[in-house]
């Protein structure tokens, strides 16, 4: 609803008692994030989904058609914002996003769906931008800005020129840019990131940032020369610290693999930052953290946990995400005039909405939600994204080499647990009839990315370590951020064959296969991306890819994500795509097997 003149009346004439409230909340504890503190016996009045008043007695907006809640003394808390994510790496639609992370007292997304966008281009955003806007909370979209990720060492599904981002930003709820991962590009005055982040700029609108390199010195000053506004890829404290004091919000990411609040924290509470610098969001949540943990309130919860006052917490989930997009007259906050979002909690440092009620309706109590979500129906060409040129066969997923008999040294990409970057190793092996193995004994795995956009067959081959797959066994998936090609990693070359035979045959997903049988499966046939199921069943069947990568030996935390990052050539060290091995240190290709070894 626009604000208009006649909203405004009514707002006032609810405040002198001329015009009953909607509904009122009585006798709560607000917690007001705009001037820090929490103010007992407090009443709101609302009407038409906004705030009206806020103060010691509603008694006299009141009449037998108000709905009046008594708050009991507990707390009442803005609704909770994820400053950054993409609804995509659940693996569940808008809707089912919204139905699992709602009772848990998130009332507002920026979202970003790049992951799509590299799948179907700009039709793919506007599929989102759509579904999002018949949602019960509020969804802002960012025009994605780099599809591809990184031109010239992949290729996407689809792709989104400056042109097209400028129209995006026409679109009504585009809040601005999504995150320019292009970093380098904006380091050596790449034009079109220049020219997406200026046409930002001039709609008046936000800049996304993805600085993912640790290097802080010149070309992280350009980075914000280009106009970058906020970061969530920071995970150390020096980052963290670097990007507040260059003017940016240093966005703190709590996501279900990705886990950088804790470095981060002690810039507000050892060295006293302005904690309104910082904004909590997720980035990737998969569906079995949704439904096993939470959203913004585990997020808000970890926070708190590493030693940011309830209050801080609250305002890095609320009011300052709100400010940063300039959306602080709408949203993240209980003030007149704003949004009824609000959340009834009983305890701040346990922090689990009890009742949550969204632009002034009750929509979830006890976490369930108590209304009906719009059903949506995806066009026929979003659920047939996977084209694969059959028939693949072993050799596809061979690393050859000249010689035979001998040594090499090979590049391996190293994953780290719980983090997005990579290492790049080095291993040396002996060949075997001209080619590079997998080797259990020593956690080196083959991963491999097949081209499934355009079924041009190509199949590109490397090496992994930090799995600790110990078993015969491949795990495919065509989540691979992000340009979501076919993503496998496996220690039998038969297996991965059945992998991916199996992904094609469902329209896309995850699978795992152990000893010639699959073991677990995730279908995933909106964009090879998205189920349309809820939340709790593809948690399910997420449950039996977690479980699958356990019965081949692996043991670190969510391997699925950590997987899928594998193919994403903008966050170092090493990555792999549809066009090769990538040291993104240098952003060059560079070969498998490197040399003969000493």
């Amino acid at each position: 609803m626009t604000h208009s003149i006649e909203l405004t009346r009514k707002l006032v004439d609810v405040c002198m008692g001329r015009k009953p409230a909607d509904l009122v909340i009585r006798a709560g504890r607000w917690v007001c994030v705009q001037s820090g503190e929490c103010v007992p016996d407090t009443d709101i009045a609302v009407i038409d989904g906004r705030i009206a008043y806020v103060g010691p007695d509603a008694s006299h907006t009141i009449t037998k058609d108000t709905i009046v809640l008594n708050a009991d003394n507990k707390y009442l808390v803005p609704g909770l914002l994820d400053g950054h994510m993409h609804v995509e790496s659940s693996m569940l639609t808008v809707t089912e996003f919204v139905r699992a992370v709602l009772p848990r007292g998130t009332t507002g997304l920026f979202i970003d769906p790049h992951e799509i966008a590299n799948v179907f281009g700009l039709k793919g955003v506007r599929l989102m931008v759509d579904e999002a806007a018949k949602q019960p909370i509020h969804i802002w979209v960012q025009a994605p800005s780099c599809v591809p990720s990184a031109p010239g060492l992949e290729t996407a599904g689809g792709e989104i020129t400056p042109d097209d981002v400028a129209g995006a930003l026409t679109w009504e709820n585009v809040i601005g840019l999504g995150e320019m991962m292009n970093y380098p590009g904006v380091a050596n005055a790449d034009m079109k990131a220049l020219s997406e982040m200026n046409a930002t700029r001039q709609a008046g609108k936000v800049i996304g940032g993805h600085y993912a390199s640790p290097d802080l010195g010149p070309a992280f000053h350009a980075y914000v020369a280009g106009g970058a506004e906020d970061d969530h890829e920071g995970t150390r404290l020096d980052d963290a610290i670097a990007r507040v004091r260059q003017g940016m919000k240093a966005m703190l990411r709590y996501s279900s693999a990705w886990q950088d609040v804790a470095a981060q924290a002690p810039a507000v509470t050892e060295l006293g930052l302005d904690p309104r610098r910082f904004i909590l969001c997720t980035d990737d949540c998969h569906a079995e953290t949704l439904v096993g943990e939470g959203h913004m309130d585990r997020v808000v919860r970890h926070a708190i946990t590493q030693g940011i006052p309830p209050m801080t917490a609250l305002q890095m989930a609320t009011l300052n995400p709100a400010e940063h997009f300039g959306l602080s007259r709408e949203i993240g906050q209980i003030a007149p005039g704003r949004w009824a979002d609000i959340l009834v909690v009983d305890d701040l440092q346990d922090f689990r909405p009890e009742l949550v009620i969204a632009r002034g309706r009750v929509v979830a109590e006890g976490g369930r939600l108590s209304m009906e979500l719009p059903e949506v129906e995806h066009p026929e060409w979003a659920r047939k994204s996977v084209h694969l040129k059959w028939p693949l066969k072993e050799k596809d997923f061979r690393i050859r080499a000249e010689r035979d008999g001998r040594n090499v040294r090979v590049n391996v990409i190293g994953v780290i647990e719980n983090q997005a970057p990579t290492r790049r190793l080095t291993f040396d092996v002996g060949l075997v009839d001209h080619e590079v193995k997998a080797d259990r004994t020593r956690d080196l795995a083959k991963v491999a990315v097949v081209e499934r956009h355009h079924g041009t067959g190509t199949v590109q081959v490397g090496l992994v370590t930090g799995f600790g797959l110990r078993e015969r066994c491949a795990i495919a998936s065509t989540v691979a951020h992000d340009c979501h090609h076919m993503i496998i990693v496996g220690t039998d070359e038969k297996d991965m064959v059945l992998a991916s035979a199996r992904l094609a045959e469902v329209g896309g997903g995850q699978v795992v296969v152990k000893d010639g049988e699959v073991i677990g499966l995730l279908e995933l046939p909106i964009g090879g991306l998205m189920s349309n199921q809820n939340a709790e069943r593809v948690a399910e069947c997420a449950k039996t890819i977690l479980e699958g990568f356990r019965a081949c030996g692996c043991s670190i935390n969510n391997p699925n994500m950590t997987l899928s990052l594998l193919a994403l050539p903008v966050i170092p060290e090493l990555r792999i795509s549809d066009l090769g091995l990538v040291d993104v240190t240098r952003f060059e290709s560079i070969p498998v097997v490197q040399a003969v070894a000493e």
